[in-house]
């Protein structure tokens, strides 16, 4: 799996994740999708995504977006 496809299915997780914990647990759970969201949207100006710096560290082969 390249690091491209391991960074959207770590932010869909986590936006499924939240919607799960806001709905079992407490609706201020719905901040942790809100955070993903916001820091997709800033990955895609910035190409900063922490969550592709911890893959590649982790050994992760480079996809198209981020190289």
């Amino acid at each position: 799996m390249t690091l491209d496809r391991m960074v959207f299915v770590f932010a869909g997780a986590m936006v499924l994740l939240s919607i799960a914990l806001a709905h079992y647990v407490h609706p201020w759970w719905i901040g942790l999708a809100i955070f993903a969201g916001l820091n997709m949207i800033q990955a895609a100006f910035t190409g900063f995504c922490p969550a592709a710096m911890v893959f590649k560290k982790l050994g992760a082969r480079s996809g198209p977006a981020f190289r």
